[in-house]
C-alpha cells in the first residue's frame, strides 16, 4: 500500500480517538483494518505517513495541527486560537488547581514514583485532600506499592492525562529545575567601595545575591 493511501486512514483514526495514539497503536489498527493484505504495513511506513500529515497541518490554511502529546499523536488547535476556543468552555476551561494541589503535583512529577509520606515530608503538611483531587482529575495515578518501606505504602506517578495536558510525552520532557530557576538568579553587584590587603593593594568589593561581601576575582 502506498503512503498516500495510508494517510487518510491515519488521519481518521487520530481524529476519532478519545486519547493520543502511538505509532505502534496506529500500525496495529491500520493492519487490522486491512487484514486482507498479505504484506503488513510497517511502523516505518506509518511514521513516514505521520510526518507527511504533520507537515500538511502546519500550513496556515488549518487552525489545528497534529502533534505528539501525552505519549501519542492527536489533533490539537493551534495556540493562536486559544482565546477563541476558551469562549466555548466557560468556567470549566478556566478552572485552576489550588496552590496546594499544584505543589503536590509538582512533587509527584519530579520525584515519582513517590509515596504520600514523602510528599508530606517535602511540603510539611497533610496532603490527603490534594492527592485525592489530583486522582479525581486523573492527573496522577497509583503506580503500585513501595515494597521496601514499612506497610508497603502506595506510590504515585503522573498520568498520561498529565502529559497530554502539559503537552509532553514523558516526565523526562519536563523542564529541568535549574532551567526554571536560572532566570531568578541575581548576579553579584560590584560597588564603589574597596578594602585593602595587608600589602596595601586596594580591591573592589562585590555583594552577592544574599548580601554577602565577596572579593571580585576579575580585578586581580
Amino acid at each position: 500500500m502506498e503512503i498516500a493511501d495510508i494517510i487518510p486512514h491515519i488521519e481518521s483514526l487520530i481524529f476519532a480517538s478519545d486519547k493520543p495514539l502511538t505509532t505502534i497503536e496506529l500500525t496495529e489498527l491500520i493492519n487490522n483494518a486491512f487484514g486482507f493484505m498479505e504484506e503488513k504495513v510497517t511502523q516505518e511506513q506509518i511514521q513516514a505517513a505521520i510526518d507527511g500529515i504533520v507537515e500538511k497541518y502546519q500550513t496556515v490554511f488549518y487552525p489545528f495541527e497534529v502533534r505528539q502529546s501525552g505519549g501519542g499523536w492527536q489533533f490539537l488547535t493551534k495556540k493562536e486560537y486559544y482565546k477563541t476556543i476558551a469562549q466555548l468552555n466557560g468556567e470549566k476551561f478556566l478552572k485552576r488547581l489550588s496552590n496546594a494541589a499544584l505543589e503536590t503535583l509538582a512533587i509527584v512529577a519530579y520525584k515519582q514514583p513517590v509515596t504520600k509520606g514523602e510528599i508530606e515530608s517535602i511540603r510539611g503538611v497533610n496532603c490527603d485532600y490534594s492527592i485525592q483531587k489530583l486522582l479525581e482529575k486523573e492527573l496522577i495515578i497509583i503506580g503500585g506499592r513501595n515494597e521496601d518501606l514499612p506497610g508497603k505504602p502506595l506510590i504515585y506517578t503522573v498520568s498520561r492525562s498529565f502529559m497530554d495536558y502539559f503537552g509532553i510525552n514523558s516526565p523526562e520532557d519536563l523542564p529541568k529545575l535549574k532551567e526554571v530557576f536560572v532566570d531568578n538568579l541575581v548576579p553579584p553587584t560590584i560597588i564603589n567601595s574597596h578594602f585593602s590587603e595587608p600589602d596595601g593593594e586596594e580591591k573592589p568589593l562585590v555583594i552577592s545575591e544574599t548580601g554577602e561581601l565577596l572579593e571580585n576575582d576579575d580585578s586581580k
